[in-house]
C-alpha cells in the first residue's frame, strides 16, 4: 500500500479527518481521536487493533507493539509498502470503529456516526 493509498482510505471514513503531530507523524482522527498514524515519509503504519488482532499479529510477528501505545492495543507495522491495500482497508475501518465508538454520543451524533 501506498501512502497516498492510506490517505484515501482512511480520510474515506466518516468523520476523519488528519493532521501532523509531534512535528513528524501522520495522525488520522475521528473525533480529535486517533486511529491511525505513520510517519512523514509514510513508511511505519501503527493503529488501534482488537485484542484478536494485537496478539495475533504481534504473536506472529507481523507486527509488534506500538512504542507507547502498546498498553492500548496498538499494532506497529514496520513497511507500509509491503502490507496488502485491502487488509490495511479493513484495519483501519476496525481502528476507525472503535475509536469512533468510544466518543461521547453527542459527538458521534455531530460527526453522523
Amino acid at each position: 500500500m501506498t501512502p497516498a493509498q492510506l490517505e484515501k482510505a482512511a480520510l474515506a471514513l466518516p468523520g476523519a479527518d488528519v493532521s501532523i503531530k509531534w512535528g513528524a507523524d501522520r495522525c488520522y482522527t475521528v473525533g480529535g481521536k486517533m486511529f491511525a498514524a505513520t510517519d512523514l515519509e509514510g513508511r511505519h503504519l501503527s493503529l488501534k487493533m482488537t485484542d484478536i488482532a494485537y496478539e495475533a499479529l504481534t504473536e506472529s510477528g507481523r507486527g509488534k507493539p506500538a512504542p507507547y501505545a502498546a498498553r492500548f492495543k496498538w499494532v506497529m507495522f514496520e513497511d507500509l509498502a509491503v502490507l496488502d491495500a485491502a487488509e490495511v482497508q479493513d484495519w483501519l475501518k476496525t481502528a476507525h470503529q472503535l475509536v469512533a465508538a468510544g466518543l461521547p454520543k453527542k459527538k458521534r451524533a455531530e460527526l453522523g456516526l
